[in-house]
């Protein structure tokens, strides 16, 4: 199989189209068709345009558009892919289109951290930084979930029926070789860093239409603001500085985990694995040469398809947002030294 169908999406920001989030081997898939079932027994067959991003980073696979102008005259709730318009649309899963209806934002602001994986048990820091994000107005967390620890399930469940998470199951090594290398090592994997992309493309248009903003960004970091007490007064303001913007990027800063500081050493935490943030306060040096990476707070509404540390397409503008109005928190292995 060279085709992976996520999710697909109601776009009628440009014309009427149905946009299925997928994953395709980019050179082996030459069309599709998109089957739509309007009324009963009418079958409307539509081809797509098969729309590969371009931040594939030489993997074979990557994130995909698949791109279907709907019929004029129905608004159709679910639709098929096929490699050919004949056949019989009985024996072909059916998706649903989602995103047809216009819902009132329900949320300000939703993180995204696509691809949990590798047994992921960094509790602690986990836990720190969903509670930062709520300090900061989040209200909801979407989580690509591949896998996790036990303990990391308890906690995730807790969260979940708290309303602040959302897992989306990510069982993507079940289907393709997965890298955990963001770019292609020619080791025979099909895509980078678990279908990382694709998990950030789905979780804009699944949140479109219910969250203000979008922010994409990793479990281990915190965009910190540094004038502002919260994001959404930072969002206004950045919002009212700079209209017709559809894409914030804030600069990324490593605070080393090897750096500590005997400050908030709380013995009961010593317990739960993982990362105490609050002893890590200590900011790696900027370097002259070195561009620092972007993570970014969107406006959904205006992004068409992203990359990890920009969008590719979107309709409004993006601006770099200064250091001295915030920065992300980042506490990893350190760069440098």
């Amino acid at each position: 199989n060279r085709t992976f169908i996520i999710s697909p999406y109601f776009d009628g920001r440009e014309s009427k189209v149905t946009r299925v989030i997928g994953i395709v081997h980019h050179e082996d898939v030459k069309q599709l068709y998109c089957w739509f079932c309007c009324q009963p027994n009418k079958i409307y067959v539509s081809r797509a345009k098969i729309d590969v991003h371009s931040d594939r980073f030489e993997f074979p696979y990557g994130a995909t558009d698949i791109v279907c102008l709907e019929p004029q005259n129905c608004d159709p709730t679910h639709v098929s892919i096929h490699q050919s318009p004949h056949g019989n649309i009985e024996q072909l899963p059916r998706f649903e289109i989602k995103n047809r209806k216009a819902e009132t934002f329900s949320v300000d602001f939703t993180v995204c951290i696509s691809a949990m994986f590798g047994n992921y048990n960094n509790v602690l820091q986990f836990i720190q930084s969903v509670e930062m994000y709520k300090i900061l107005g989040v209200q909801k967390v979407v989580i690509y979930k591949n896998n996790c620890s036990r303990l990391m399930e308890k906690v995730l469940k807790f969260y979940v029926e708290e309303g602040t998470v959302e897992i989306i199951p990510w069982p993507i090594d079940s289907h393709l070789r997965v890298s955990s290398d963001w770019r292609f090592m020619h080791d025979g994997t099909h895509i980078g860093y678990y279908g990382q992309i694709t998990a950030l493309n789905d979780c804009i248009y699944r949140n479109m239409q219910r969250s203000k903003f979008v922010v994409l960004s990793d479990a281990d970091e915190i965009i910190l603001p540094l004038k502002h007490p919260d994001w959404k007064t930072m969002m206004s303001s950045l919002q009212k500085q700079n209209p017709r913007t559809g894409v914030f990027l804030f600069e990324n800063h490593i605070f080393p985990k090897t750096v500590s500081t005997h400050v908030f050493n709380i013995s009961s935490w010593n317990a739960v694995p993982g990362v105490n943030i609050l002893q890590h306060v200590h900011r790696e040096p900027d370097r002259k040469d070195v561009i620092n990476p972007k993570k970014m707070i969107i406006d959904p509404r205006k992004v068409v398809q992203t990359s990890v540390h920009s969008v590719l397409r979107a309709y409004g503008k993006s601006v770099d947002v200064p250091m001295d109005i915030a920065l992300i928190y980042h506490c990893r292995v350190p760069l440098q030294g």
